[in-house]
């Protein structure tokens, strides 16, 4: 038992150990203050919420009609960031991310036949926000952090809302829960999972836990 006991003593000193000796020196943590990068994040919200519903009725008369919003194509995330490296574990930077929801307005007749159709349909949101990232492990290759963004986000195309407005503006904010960077040098590559989400009020959410997981590139100078 008391073998057993300083054998797991060994290797929980020899992993403390490994990490420390691999961990970046506080010069090398800080010697490229500035990152620059372009990243993509998934539309897994807007693909759950906005989707074509129900099915196309075909046992009616033609003289029948009916409007369904069809062919739903979405263009994910994409984002730009700037980040200032203040201390080898606080970096404080702005955010700009973009994404869109196209769809197709078809009337069909009661049998199902195609009458008419108007692909102009969209909405896109526009999330601006300062934001803030937490690096808990450092080393020459990878990284560990968290992050955090409070800002605005807009919501426009070509719908209405209740009020006969095409653009709205709310609350954003994202959460990076954890997040991952592979570097080589100046250059890096990044996977985080975290959640975004953009809302008026209670009635108008824009985004609620999308953008859930993100990949980007980047570079330090």
């Amino acid at each position: 038992m008391l073998y057993s006991v300083k054998r797991i003593g060994y290797i929980v000193m020899l992993a403390l150990w490994s990490i420390a000796a691999m961990a970046e020196t506080y010069e090398e943590r800080v010697q490229w203050r500035n990152e620059l990068r372009l990243g993509w994040g998934d539309q897994l919200f807007e693909t759950l919420i906005w989707h074509p519903a129900g099915s196309v009725v075909n046992t009616m008369p033609t003289s029948f009609s009916k409007c369904y919003l069809e062919d739903y194509h979405y263009d994910q995330h994409l984002w730009v960031e700037y980040q200032y490296r203040f201390t080898h574990w606080f970096s404080f930077g702005g955010m700009l991310d973009m994404s869109e929801v196209h769809w197709d307005e078809v009337w069909r007749d009661g049998t199902g036949a195609e009458i008419d159709r108007d692909p102009g349909h969209y909405f896109c949101n526009v999330v601006l926000m300062p934001t803030v990232r937490f690096t808990y492990f450092h080393h020459p290759y990878v990284n560990l952090y968290s992050g955090l963004g409070i800002g605005m986000g807009i919501n426009g195309g070509t719908e209405e809302n209740s009020k006969g407005h095409k653009t709205d503006v709310g609350l954003a904010f994202n959460i990076t829960v954890v997040g991952v960077s592979a570097n080589y040098k100046r250059a890096f590559m990044a996977l985080e999972f975290g959640g975004m989400n953009s809302l008026r009020n209670t009635n108008t959410v824009f985004l609620l836990g999308s953008r859930l997981i993100n990949v980007s590139l980047g570079a330090r100078f």
